[in-house]
């Protein structure tokens, strides 16, 4: 969930099976029934939802939350020929197993008898959006708020004491926990197991001429797929917590602390508009220069992203049980994935308020002063001419 680290948030797991339970397509559970799932050593675990009007979403896709270019990236990547026998094959080089014997001989694994009450949280997200397997969860010693989601084989979820203590409130840590549920559900740990590996394999080949570069270019691809994922999982614990307002809370203290008497939601929302189109063009590619290294969105950005997404009428009509389901992930179509995604960037470059965004949506509608703009971003002038005071 954070970006404390180059390693937040490794999702993996199965796009889940799971199917339909006899509840018709987007047919909501009723509160109080026991949900079933299997966690990885083959126990069964039954919890009981809570009767707090909290709806389920039985046999749901993926895709039903997946940010547009987070979905067209999976689609393709699902249908690539091959695809899982390359990572088989990959796998063999990521030291998966040596991170599980490292969590399970130097973290706290939650059960019913360690962490009872994260425990119901992550059987509860699991029950909602109704993966059968449930990945084993670990609290490990770390004073920074993280949460990562890895495995190539089986997602395992691990949360740092640092988030544990800074997310105190019930309903911010289920948003957190359902994020980390939505990476299994979506199957991004395996690409994000990739990344970590190519990142630390990247630091190895530094003296190799060229090595790094094409690797660090790999990354950079990466990274930036990474980063519109956690969009996508910002959802997914939404979906499980349904409380904007915790979503929005948990966001501010990554931001700012366990402060929240300080600090309001409104401005801080405020803060990430001003963010997204204050400045000028210098701003703007410094911008970009600032999250090209980072594998998660700055806070304020996905406060704003998941605020705005809980607004449209693909989330009313979610919450209303109109969704994807996961047996029709095989007829998904790529072409189809690839323009929603493309007229999801369009729609971005349309409407921000970015002075960059703005000066790409001029050019791509034939703006003759083009070279009057390039020139007052070269002399640092403000459009009409002023140039602005010393900094």
């Amino acid at each position: 969930m954070t970006d404390n680290t180059g390693q937040g948030n490794d999702a993996d797991g199965p796009d889940g099976p799971g199917g339909d339970h006899g509840e018709g397509a987007g047919g909501a559970a009723h509160p109080g029934d026991e949900v079933a799932g299997r966690s990885e050593t083959g126990v069964e675990s039954t919890v009981s939802r809570p009767d707090d009007g909290r709806r389920r979403f039985p046999g749901i896709s993926s895709r039903a939350y997946e940010h547009p270019a987070d979905r067209s990236a999976l689609v393709a990547l699902r249908k690539l020929t091959g695809f899982d026998t390359v990572f088989k094959a990959l796998s063999g080089m990521v030291p998966e197993r040596s991170l599980r014997l490292l969590f399970l001989s130097d973290s706290v694994r939650v059960d019913e008898r360690q962490f009872a009450h994260l425990h119901e949280m992550l059987l509860d997200a699991c029950a909602i959006l109704d993966l059968d397997r449930v990945p084993p969860l670990y609290v490990s010693q770390d004073p920074k708020p993280n949460a990562m989601c890895i495995g190539l084989d089986q997602p395992v979820i691990v949360l740092t004491t640092g988030l544990v203590e800074l997310l105190d409130d019930e309903h911010e840590m289920r948003a957190v926990i359902g994020h980390e549920v939505g990476h299994a559900l979506s199957g991004h740990a395996v690409y994000r197991t990739l990344l970590l590996f190519l990142t630390n394999l990247a630091v190895r080949v530094a003296w190799i001429p060229l090595g790094n570069v094409a690797i660090m270019a790999i990354v950079t691809a990466l990274r930036e797929w990474f980063r519109k994922s956690e969009l996508s999982a910002d959802r997914a614990g939404l979906l499980v917590g349904q409380d904007p307002e915790a979503s929005m809370r948990g966001l501010m203290k990554l931001a700012g602390g366990n402060h929240l008497h300080q600090m309001n939601v409104d401005a801080f929302l405020e803060q990430a508009r001003e963010y997204e189109s204050g400045g000028d063009l210098r701003d703007s590619v410094l911008k970009i220069l600032n999250v090209l290294p980072r594998t998660h969105p700055f806070a304020a950005v996905r406060a704003a992203e998941l605020h705005d997404w809980a607004r449209t009428r693909d989330y009313q009509r979610l919450m209303d049980g109109h969704y994807p389901r996961r047996d029709e992930d095989g007829d998904a179509s790529v072409s189809d994935s690839v323009r929603e995604s493309a007229g999801h960037y369009a729609r971005t470059v349309r409407t921000s308020k970015d002075p960059l965004m703005r000066l790409v949506n001029d050019v791509a509608g034939g703006a003759s002063d083009l070279g009057g703009k390039l020139r007052d971003f070269a002399t640092g002038r403000r459009p009409g001419g002023e140039t602005p005071p010393d900094q």
